[in-house]
């Protein structure tokens, strides 16, 4: 189990480097936008379309990091005051319950939602736009695989603290 938990953990934590990649791309992008816009007067639509394919990937793939870095929001006011078993606990439940089925169904539905795009050749409504929204619409499910990679890091991790603590307790 400690050796796919790390497999798994450096699947995410590359995933987490992918994203901070995508966030300097975007920089970068929305910096070149304003220099053309605002000295250049040139504007360019595909651009302005490439901020928010960019955003989009930077978001949908960082959930998966933040939720194994345990940075997600929580009431943490009564979080906090609990026994790591107790967390434990709640993070077991929370991840089955309630993170993968919403996972699992975002991911179902959204293969025929990038297939669709991809077979009708869905581009830019707006001239020089970006030709391919199957490229951003694929980060739908593809961002759902390692959101579940990430679901079943943390039950694994909880599981280890529980083992931990049984462990502890059986020696007391």
């Amino acid at each position: 189990m400690n050796f796919s938990l790390k497999i798994i953990g450096k699947i995410i934590d590359t995933l987490g480097n992918f994203c901070s990649l995508l966030m300097v791309l975007m920089i970068l992008n929305v910096f070149y936008d304003v220099i053309m816009r605002y000295f250049f007067n040139d504007v360019s639509i595909g651009m302005q379309e490439l901020e928010w394919h960019l955003f989009a990937a930077m978001f949908m793939f960082g959930i998966a990091y933040t939720l194994k870095e345990d940075d997600h929001v929580r009431v943490d006011i009564f979080y906090d005051a609990m026994s790591k078993r107790k967390q434990a606990f709640i993070n077991i439940f929370g991840a089955l319950v309630f993170a993968l089925p919403i996972t699992i169904l975002i991911g179902y539905y959204s293969i025929d939602y990038t297939i669709e795009a991809y077979t009708m050749g869905e581009g830019s409504a707006d001239p020089g736009g970006l030709p391919h929204r199957w490229i951003v619409r694929s980060v739908i499910p593809l961002s759902s695989v390692f959101l579940m990679l990430s679901i079943i890091h943390v039950v694994l991790s909880q599981i280890q603290v529980l083992m931990a603590s049984s462990a502890k307790e059986g020696a007391q």
